[in-house]
């Protein structure tokens, strides 16, 4: 039982014991650093349950726990906070508890427990990744493993958009004015060969829209009625129906587009356990939309469109299905969550990581996979996000105006590698080493810089304030805990022995880092429930304030006994290890050495 759980227990049995009355909850804050005290019980709630002064109040429930429990050594009230004071003695045993523990604040899965699938990437096959798709990896990923880490087993995956309209148009803009280029033939990676053909659709089907505006006809008209558009449409009707040679294109130019993702998720340090296509899934979808249509969760148009109406639960009507028989987004997305629970019975529940621009999709979503009958349905969450821009502006993939991937995860490094070479910290490094420490510092600072921020928020991204080695960065955290490293590298001593209380006098740093310290499983659990890598991201900048506030006050290795320098070194160890156990849940590497 953690500490506040015990002091809520003991708090309200005080409230009992003293005023005859129960209350159901006990509101906890930390102590503010101005008085004496580690937890601080705040009185006000409870006026509504006690009538009378809060400060006698708080005296009284004071008296109590001093009094009842063991780890509670005094108190102070101000005003109507209760600032409670807890033994060295509590400390000391919470740390011999978890000092050896290298998987500290990670739970194991129970074998019993129903697993949970994160979809995120999920890319569209016409274009590279780019600065949006990372931040959508970094989150899915992230949650993933904060899940795992809370006990949870957890499967990673994506859907490949790889089929529609958008596929066609780079197929079909490649098929004109490709001359047969290849990845080979250009040295490009196969899926920014494909991209540049996105684009070249859009600038040929502009210039068609002019030429047709200038005959005459309403920018309405035109863009309905460019001779490329209606050649793309065509295409996408022959993929359909199977047509073997715009097939084998189809598999052709999606195959360059793997291969150029697979590259860039190594690049960026994520994976997946299995990988789902529209190109499989929409067929399914389009089974469901035939069964739903028959017990009435859908209606069928005049035109011969499927359409579910939502306006009961305050919604408009969707459209599961075109008139022409072709699927929309809503039709897949309904084959692919019946699929993946198909394959994976195990499942209970899925996090869709998906742009905020896509809430009402996902809304809709969840509630048709409900009419249909599907129990699982309640256990779908939408970790909804916010775009990433840059200084310059908002991105658009088919102008080209778009953060490549790989291009930025590359100017990382080079950033990483220009303030390192200003700092001259990297003396007797080889090359070699150099290179793997510039890219371990460039992708810590992308990472972090991103995953510290709510999920909900939108995010103005700076490179080069990204990576600064003060402040709350990836490479100051990285930075403290290479220090750290140092500190064990020097501690040429045994430092396995067990020490109490009657042998160590916690100094204030060592209690707040431990009081830190053991934060740190809650929020694991807290992160994990609300599906926020920004909980995990602040929580370690805020131990590694305390751990340098601690380096500064408290000599370690020049401690005034060996109890002392053992205890410290052991400390720092725990930090050290707690560092990377939370830098691994954001997919963030740690060097022993910078």
């Amino acid at each position: 039982m953690s500490l506040q759980q015990t002091l809520q227990n003991q708090v309200k049995q005080a409230v009992l014991a003293s005023f005859d009355v129960s209350i159901d909850t006990v509101e906890f804050q930390a102590t503010r650093k101005e008085f004496a005290g580690d937890i601080t019980v705040v009185i006000f709630p409870m006026l509504r349950y006690v009538k009378g002064n809060p400060v006698q109040i708080g005296e009284t429930i004071g008296n109590y726990l001093v009094d009842n429990v063991e780890e509670v050594k005094a108190f102070n009230v101000v005003k109507g906070f209760l600032n409670v004071e807890i033994s060295d003695a509590y400390y000391m045993n919470f740390f011999n508890g978890i000092k050896n523990a290298t998987d500290y604040g990670f739970v194991t899965p129970s074998p019993e427990d129903k697993a949970i699938m994160v979809e995120y990437s999920s890319p569209n096959t016409n274009k590279p990744l780019h600065l949006g798709h990372i931040r959508n990896n970094l989150l899915g990923y992230s949650v993933s493993e904060i899940l795992k880490a809370s006990g949870k087993k957890v499967y990673k995956t994506q859907i490949i958009n790889d089929r529609g309209i958008h596929i066609c148009k780079s197929m079909l803009a490649w098929e004109k004015f490709g001359n047969g280029e290849t990845p080979e033939t250009t040295g490009l990676k196969g899926d920014k060969l494909v991209g540049n053909y996105y684009v070249k659709f859009d600038q040929e089907y502009k210039k068609e829209i002019e030429t047709l505006v200038a005959e005459g006809k309403s920018q309405e008209e035109a863009k309905k009625e460019a001779p490329l558009l209606l050649e793309a449409q065509n295409m996408l009707r022959k993929w359909e129906s199977g047509d073997e040679k715009t097939v084998a294109l189809w598999k052709t130019m999606n195959g360059w587009v793997y291969d150029g993702f697979a590259e860039t998720y190594t690049n960026m340090g994520v994976d997946f356990d299995t990988l789902y296509y529209e190109s499989n899934t929409y067929l399914l979808g389009k089974e469901f939309v035939a069964e739903g249509l028959k017990s009435g969760v859908f209606f069928k148009e005049e035109d011969g469109s499927v359409w579910c109406d939502l306006t009961e639960e305050g919604l408009d009507k969707k459209i599961v299905q075109r008139a022409d028989g072709t699927a929309v987004y809503m039709t897949q997305d309904i084959g692919t969550a019946i699929q993946r629970i198909k394959d994976f019975p195990d499942v209970g529940g899925m996090v869709y990581t998906v742009g905020n621009e896509q809430d009402y999709h996902f809304q809709v979503l969840f509630i048709i996979l409900k009419k249909l009958g599907f129990e699982w349905a309640k256990n779908l969450y939408h970790l909804s996000y916010g775009m990433v821009d840059l200084p310059s502006g908002k991105m658009k993939s088919r102008e080209g105006t778009v953060v490549d991937a790989d291009d930025l995860i590359d100017e990382m490094a080079t950033t990483a590698e220009e303030i390192s070479e200003e700092l001259g910290k990297l003396d007797g490094y080889t090359e070699e080493e150099k290179k793997a420490l510039y890219k371990t510092i460039g992708l810590g600072a992308l990472k972090y810089y991103i995953l510290k921020v709510d999920p909900k928020k939108r995010i103005l991204f700076d490179p080069k304030e990204s990576i600064d080695f003060q402040g709350n960065t990836g490479p100051f955290i990285q930075y403290t805990y290479a220090r750290i490293q140092a500190i064990l590298r020097r501690a040429d001593f045994d430092y396995s022995k067990n020490l109490t209380v009657s042998e160590i006098t916690l100094h204030e740093k060592e209690k707040e880092l431990l009081k830190q310290l053991e934060l740190f499983p809650e929020v694991i659990q807290n992160a994990a429930t609300q599906h926020s890598p920004a909980l995990i991201a602040n929580y370690t900048y805020d131990l590694v304030k305390e751990f340098n506030s601690f380096y500064q006050n408290v000599s370690i290795l020049g401690a005034d006994n060996d109890d002392e320098k053992i205890f410290r070194v052991q400390l720092s160890k725990q930090v050290a290890n707690t560092i990377k156990n939370a830098f691994s849940v954001l997919g963030i590497q740690v060097p022993e050495r910078m």
